[in-house]
C-alpha cells in the first residue's frame, strides 16, 4: 500500500478546528503563541473577534491545525506517510512532513505569507463548476477576459479563476453563457494565484532568503510542477506558488497510478476528500 497524505489550504478553516490537539501538544502551542503574538488556541476555538476568515490570520492558523493533526495522526498510527501532499497553504505542511523545516519555522513562513497576501486587495475569484479547464481557457480567451487567470485546477471540472474582481464576475457571466453549470464568486480579498500576486511573490522571496530548508526525507508533490520536488528547490517552489496555479487535478492523477494508493486527508474539513471522489 502507497500511503498519501493530504493538506486541505485555505477555504477548510472553520470556528473550532483543533478542538482536542491543543491539550495533546502544549509546548508547540506555546511556541506558536509566542511566534504569532495571540492565543492560536482562542482563535481556532472561539474566534471571538472574528478574524479566522482574514488571510493574515487564517493561514497561521490553518497551518498549526494542519500541522498538529499529522503529529497526532503519526503517533496513532505508528506509520509515516509515503508521500505528502498539500493543497495551496496545505503544501507547507507537506514539507513540514517531510521534514524540509520544523514546526516554529513553517509557522513563521506562513505567517509572513497570509500578512503579504492580505495586501493583495481589489481582486476576485471564482469556482467553475460543470466545465473543464480547457474549455474554460477557450472562452475566456475568445470573449477578451484577458485579465483573469485559471488559478486552481482542482478537478476535471471544477476549476477556480482569479483576477481583478470586476474582470471576474464578467468572466463569471461569460462561461455560465458558454456551459458551465454554475460559477460561484469566492469570499477573498485578493487575486490569489494569480498574476496579480506577481509583487507578493517578488516580497516573499525576500523574506525565505532567510530560511534554511533541510533535505526532504519523503517526496513531497509541488502545486507548481505536479511534480516531485527537487533538491534544493524548495524557496524556488514557494515563490513561485503564489502567482501560479495550483495543479491538483495532475497530482492526484500521478498519485492514483502508484501501487494500491490510499488517499487520507489530515486537516479540518474534508474538501480534499471531496475533490478526490470527483476524480474517481
Amino acid at each position: 500500500m502507497t500511503l498519501i497524505y493530504m493538506f486541505p489550504g485555505q477555504g477548510s478553516q472553520a470556528k473550532g478546528m483543533g478542538e482536542g490537539l491543543f491539550e495533546r501538544f502544549p509546548e508547540l502551542v506555546q511556541q506558536a503563541d509566542a511566534v504569532l503574538g495571540y492565543s492560536l488556541r482562542d482563535l481556532c476555538l472561539t474566534d471571538a473577534q472574528e478574524q479566522l476568515g482574514q488571510t493574515q490570520f487564517t493561514q497561521p492558523a490553518l497551518y498549526a491545525v494542519n500541522a498538529l493533526s499529522y503529529l497526532a495522526k503519526v503517533a496513532e498510527s505508528g506509520r509515516q506517510p509515503d508521500y505528502a501532499i498539500g493543497h495551496s497553504l496545505g503544501e507547507y505542511d507537506a514539507l513540514f512532513a517531510a521534514g524540509a523545516f520544523d514546526f516554529v519555522t513553517g509557522l513563521r513562513l506562513v505567517q509572513r505569507r497570509g500578512a503579504i497576501m492580505s495586501k493583495a486587495q481589489g481582486g476576485g475569484m471564482a469556482a467553475v463548476l460543470g466545465m473543464e479547464a480547457a474549455a474554460i481557457a477557450a472562452a475566456l480567451a475568445s470573449s477578451g477576459c484577458s485579465q483573469v487567470d485559471i488559478a486552481n485546477f482542482n478537478a476535471p471540472t471544477q476549476t477556480v479563476i482569479s483576477g481583478p474582481k470586476p474582470a471576474v464576475e464578467a468572466a463569471a457571466k461569460v462561461l455560465e453563457q458558454a456551459g458551465a453549470k454554475r460559477v460561484v464568486l469566492l469570499s477573498v480579498s485578493g487575486a490569489f494565484h494569480s498574476r496579480q500576486m506577481n509583487a507578493a511573490a517578488r516580497e516573499f522571496a525576500q523574506f525565505v532568503q532567510s530560511v534554511t530548508f533541510q533535505p526532504l526525507q519523503r517526496p513531497v508533490i509541488a502545486n507548481l510542477t505536479a511534480r516531485e520536488y527537487e533538491p534544493g528547490k524548495v524557496a524556488e517552489m514557494l515563490v513561485q506558488q503564489i502567482d501560479h496555479a495550483v495543479r491538483w487535478v495532475e497530482t492526484i492523477q500521478s498519485l492514483k497510478a502508484k501501487p494500491e494508493a490510499q488517499f487520507e486527508e489530515v486537516g479540518p474539513g474534508k474538501v480534499l476528500s471531496g475533490l478526490l471522489r470527483q476524480m474517481r
